[in-house]
């Protein structure tokens, strides 16, 4: 039988990859290496030899994803031309609608099972995600549009309120908590950056209460 010799970058993909699978489908905490090593048909040697232990390995999966969805965010940023209010509600539309295809992805990482890693995750996001929201503010700072000293923690405001206050992964919020916080948002955003009153109010848009 003839060994499969894969590059080192690779192999750790591929490890990583298969990990995922199997912490949203089983839940971290139900998932040892001894799993990931089996799917994989590899040996102790070779995982550890990436990562030192499972914790190290669920570090490597939320960054993975977290660079993934920065990588489509920075796209849509890049590939936008308009003006900053224009950019900035392509930006928020971007960051509140999954990838397409992903929809089994986030039923799997909203069960209780994955709450751990799916806050992990949102953190590792907002990181990445917050410096784009800055560079926005800034202009329309420069431009006249908005008025802040602090464009990063306001988009870190903003993006911490988005992912936190609103995800029923994170909480079973009710429907009137969501309703009245994504009521408030476009007030409390206006004010956080000085804009022109009416500038967020499309913000009440990316969610809509579903009826009995």
């Amino acid at each position: 039988m003839v060994r499969i010799v894969k590059k080192p970058e690779e192999r750790k993909n591929e490890i990583i990859s298969a990990a995922c699978q199997l912490f949203l489908k089983k839940g971290y905490d139900n998932t040892t290496m001894a799993q990931v090593m089996k799917t994989l048909n590899i040996a102790k040697g070779t995982i550890y030899h990436y990562f030192s232990s499972k914790e190290d390995l669920l570090e490597a999966v939320v960054c993975s994803i977290a660079e993934d969805e920065q990588a489509r965010l920075q796209e849509a940023y890049d590939s936008h031309q308009g003006t900053v209010l224009e950019r900035l509600h392509l930006l928020v539309m971007s960051s509140s609608h999954p990838p397409e295809g992903h929809e089994d992805f986030l039923e799997d990482l909203h069960q209780t099972a994955n709450t751990g890693m799916h806050i992990r995750l949102l953190s590792q996001i907002l990181i990445r995600q917050a410096p784009l929201y800055a560079r926005l503010i800034e202009e329309g700072c420069d431009e006249g549009i908005f008025s802040t000293s602090h464009p990063l923690e306001c988009s870190e405001f903003l993006l911490s309120a988005i992912h936190f206050l609103t995800d029923r992964g994170i909480h079973p919020w009710t429907e009137e908590q969501l309703t009245r916080r994504w009521q408030a948002f476009p007030d409390l955003v206006t004010s956080l950056v000085n804009a022109p009153k009416g500038t967020f109010d499309y913000l009440q848009d990316i969610f809509q209460p579903t009826t009995d």
